[in-house]
C-alpha cells in the first residue's frame, strides 16, 4: 500500500506541476504585489490546511512579511491573502472569499475544484491553483477508496509558490 501511495503521490506532483504552472507563476506575483509594496500576506487555512499557515509561518524557511489571517477588517488594498481549504466550495473559505472581494482585496486560492460552478474558490479567487485532490487515490479491497493527501498537495503548492516569489523578489530587488 506505501508504495502505491508513493506512486500516487510522485504523479500527483507531476500534474501539479503540469497543470498550474501559469497559476502558480501568476499567483506568486500577485502575492509578491505585497511584499514589495505596503502590503502584507495574510493566510487563512481552514481545517486541516493549518499546516500550510504553520509552514509559512513557523517553518524553517519562513514567508517573508506574512501573518495569520485574523480580521478582514485589519486588511487594506495593499494586502494580498492566500485562502486554502481542501475542497474550492468550501461554505467557510467561500464566505471569506466573498468578504474580500467586498473589500476588494486580492487572494490567492488553494483547493480541490470540485467543478461546482459559481459559487466556488475557482471562480471568486483572483487565482485558484487546483490541489487535483477531490478523492481518495488508493483502492481498497472492499471497493472503498483510502489516502488523501490535500494537505500533502497544498504544502507543495505553497513551496512553489514561495520558490517563485523568492525568484521574482530576487529579481526586482
Amino acid at each position: 500500500m506505501r508504495k502505491m501511495f508513493t506512486t500516487q503521490l510522485a504523479g500527483l506532483f507531476k500534474r501539479i506541476l503540469d497543470k498550474t504552472d501559469f497559476e502558480i507563476e501568476d499567483s506568486a506575483r500577485l502575492l509578491a504585489q505585497a511584499l514589495v509594496g505596503e502590503g502584507s500576506i495574510y493566510i487563512k487555512g481552514f481545517k486541516e490546511m493549518e499546516g500550510v499557515v504553520l509552514e509559512a509561518l513557523e517553518g524553517e524557511e519562513k514567508l517573508d512579511n506574512a501573518f495569520a489571517f485574523q480580521n478582514i477588517d485589519d486588511l487594506t488594498i495593499a494586502d494580498r491573502v492566500l485562502v486554502i481549504s481542501r475542497y474550492s466550495d468550501d461554505i467557510e473559505a467561500v464566505a471569506l472569499a466573498n468578504a474580500l472581494i467586498e473589500k476588494g482585496i486580492p487572494f490567492v486560492a488553494i483547493s480541490g475544484d470540485k467543478k461546482t460552478g459559481e459559487n466556488s474558490l475557482v471562480e471568486l479567487a483572483d487565482f485558484h491553483i487546483n490541489t487535483q485532490v477531490v478523492k481518495p487515490m488508493l483502492p481498497n479491497m472492499d471497493g472503498t477508496r483510502v489516502g488523501f493527501p490535500s494537505l500533502i498537495a497544498a504544502l507543495y503548492i505553497y513551496h512553489s509558490l514561495k520558490f517563485t516569489m523568492d525568484e521574482i523578489l530576487e529579481d526586482y530587488l
